[in-house]
């Protein structure tokens, strides 16, 4: 009798097991990795080559994803029309952080940058892991942001457990991210 033959490494496993993967979003290839997980995240700060200060944003299926990480009592409700009606959808919103969301998620801030997306390979990713997922442009910080992913093997080669190889949304530019509270574009 022969072994099994394993069945190949999906992305949700790699990021079940601590690994940083690449994957479509809205307008380009992101570096993701489980929120949870302080490793994975220090190693996807370190393949990027981002300070931790900077902050991460996270990228969900639903709101309920995100009510661990954000302090949604602290939303006030005339804000909370913008909010939803810009989800799902490539509108990033910086949000009070809960008490207990990690500084490596935060970084020096009291915030947190959270997304509801309507990308079905992220829905799918995040619904299959139970939880957002980290997300970052697949790229050196400083350096052009990465749209295919011949492009972020070139770029980042091993140090990724995973590259999901299918189509980015159809957007031309990277989400816009703005303040709930005060209404600041950071990135229009």
């Amino acid at each position: 009798m022969t072994d099994p033959i394993p069945s190949p490494l999906t992305a949700v496993d790699a990021l079940k097991q601590g690994g940083v993967i690449v994957y479509p979003t809205e307008a380009v290839f992101g570096l993701g990795c489980d929120p949870d997980n302080q490793q994975a995240v220090t190693s996807l700060l370190a393949i990027k080559q981002r300070p931790v200060e900077k902050g991460l944003i996270l990228i969900a299926d639903n709101y309920g994803q995100l009510l661990k990480y954000i302090d949604d009592a602290k939303i006030p409700m005339d804000k909370r029309a913008d909010i939803f009606s810009s989800w799902p959808g490539a509108i990033t919103w910086v949000m009070p952080a809960a008490k207990n969301t990690p500084k490596w998620l935060t970084g020096q801030f009291d915030t947190i940058a959270v997304r509801v997306t309507n990308h079905p390979t992220v829905k799918r990713l995040c619904q299959e892991l139970g939880k957002p997922l980290v997300s970052t442009s697949a790229n050196l910080s400083g350096h052009d942001t990465v749209t295919s992913i011949a492009m972020a093997k070139n770029e980042f080669a091993e140090q990724v457990a995973f590259y999901v190889d299918e189509p980015l949304g159809g957007n031309t530019q990277p989400s816009t991210i703005k303040d709930v509270m005060t209404g600041k574009v950071f990135r229009g």
